[in-house]
């Protein structure tokens, strides 16, 4: 491929709408929300560091079920016999479908807005190969996978009349109706891209969203099929017919090397290495995932972790609010991280040049969203209501991260001139010291724009409050171009 295409895709500025967007809504809702299972491990790091040789069966992400219960003697597997005997995963199509019937679309969008998010990102096709729009591109390896009902259609109607960006998410590297070789470790899940006929299955899919349903995010997971050829082609159409879309970063080609995992021998050899490179890493630095920098993206996507400095490239952590982004039924509140740790979380991506998109695993029972994520997307939008000034449109400072004088965690923006100071706490006092920070300007509260006093005490800055600010992590302002 000449550099002259490649270095053209990379010329395209981010969009504008994007960068200031801040906050998504992620959606895996399909036919693994019916059984809606999978074993409680901790984070999908500590599955690989535990489990290795048969992880990619352990983990704690629902949505990978099918592959889970082609492996005897995983929890999964036990599951699936006590409650479904020998019935096969494509059992779930029905009562998936019959669960449609109760599915409000403009109720979601309503509850997505309402949670301060400016886009939302579905899932069209997991790593099951199910469709969940009706699909003209015929699938030879497994009849009638598709969803009768438009539900991509849908939703995207929905979401664009409550105001929001619309994405798709497809699993292009993964395709289980393609190769359904079972899956045990990481050696075998990069190699298992399918060949042949999936390339051209993938990117008429692909294709067939664009044109359809012009996704403002196009978003797909894991790898891609094809060469690079190809690929950048299809970036060049997207951005023809959606010319402010973004794509994200896991588009990692077909290589002679990838090639090369698909010799057992090979595989064996790379899945030694790993696993010894695992055992040896902390487990609190193996929480998630980062991938790989690919040619051509417009943003990174770790998941479940996040980027630790402000980044030059603009990134996007993705996770759900539990262990796994697929409703899992053996989820309690003490397994849902809590709405002070989200709302942390997107202070602190926005500081380091990121946003969130923040997952529902809606029931697939009757389509709804389990309470405990509701309560979690109320909290965010109460608090985005109060402070999303520091956040929408907002940029990096000269650094990120600070400190109050009692070594509370505080996270640094920038707006229009002002500078946003974010304690990372409920503050108890009307009194905050932030430690080596000189600012000078009127200072006020976001969340009732009250004054605040400002003083400074050599290389601190005092500010002094009416009184004790309500709620978590209260942002203030201080106007410098005043």
């Amino acid at each position: 491929m000449p550099d002259a295409v490649l270095d053209a895709l990379n010329a395209r500025p981010l969009p504008a709408w994007y960068d200031d967007a801040k906050f998504g809504i992620f959606i895996h809702w399909g036919l693994f929300g019916i059984p809606g299972f999978a074993p409680k491990v901790g984070s999908i790091g500590d599955a690989f560091r535990l489990n290795y040789d048969r992880a990619v069966a352990m983990t704690p992400y629902t949505e990978w079920y099918w592959n889970a219960i082609r492996t005897p003697g995983t929890p999964s597997a036990d599951f699936h016999a006590e409650h479904y005997g020998d019935a096969p995963y494509e059992a779930f199509k029905e009562p998936f479908l019959d669960g449609l019937k109760t599915w409000d679309p403009a109720q979601w969008a309503e509850a997505f807005r309402d949670a301060g998010a400016r886009y939302v990102v579905l899932v069209t096709k997991h790593h099951d190969g199910f469709c969940l729009w009706p699909s003209a591109v015929n699938n030879l390896h497994q009849a009638d996978w598709t969803c009768g009902r438009d539900i991509v259609g849908e939703l995207a109607a929905a979401v664009r009349a409550a105001g929001l960006r619309f994405g798709v998410y497809y699993s292009g590297g993964i395709d289980w109706t393609f190769n359904r070789e079972p899956l045990l470790t990481l050696g075998d899940f990069m190699a298992s891209t399918p060949g042949g006929g999936y390339l051209d299955y993938a990117e008429r899919q692909v294709r067939e969203l664009i044109d359809r349903y012009e996704p403002s995010v196009l978003w797909n997971d894991i790898s891609w099929p094809t060469g690079s050829k190809r690929l950048y082609t299809l970036f060049e159409d997207y951005y023809r017919a959606v010319p402010d879309g973004v794509v994200n970063d896991r588009w990692v080609t077909a290589s002679r090397a990838g090639n090369l995992r698909k010799n057992k021998a090979a595989r064996r050899a790379l899945d030694a290495a790993l696993k010894a490179a695992m055992a040896r890493r902390r487990p609190e630095d193996q929480k998630g995932i980062i991938p790989q920098p690919v040619p051509h993206s417009s943003f990174r996507t770790p998941e479940y972790a996040a980027f630790k400095t402000i980044q030059a490239k603009k990134w996007e952590a993705t996770r759900g609010m539990s262990h796994s982004f697929g409703f899992n039924r053996n989820d309690t509140e003490a397994d849902y991280e809590t709405a002070e740790s989200l709302i942390a979380s997107l202070v602190e991506a926005v500081s380091r040049n990121g946003n969130v998109l923040l997952n529902v695993g809606p029931r697939a029972t009757d389509a709804g969203i389990p309470g405990e994520q509701l309560s979690r997307l109320k909290a965010m939008g109460e608090w985005l209501r109060a402070n999303g000034e520091a956040i929408y449109g907002a940029g990096c400072w000269e650094r990120s991260d600070g400190e109050t004088a009692d070594g509370t965690p505080v996270r640094f923006t920038v707006k229009n001139g002002a500078l946003n100071v974010i304690p990372l706490a409920k503050i108890s006092d009307a009194r905050l010291i932030i430690r080596d920070l000189s600012a000078t300007g009127p200072v006020r509260l976001l969340a009732d724009g009250s004054p605040v006093e400002v003083e400074q005490l050599g290389p601190d800055l005092a500010l002094t409050f009416r009184a004790a600010p309500r709620g978590f992590a209260p942002a203030v302002a201080i106007d410098r171009g005043a």
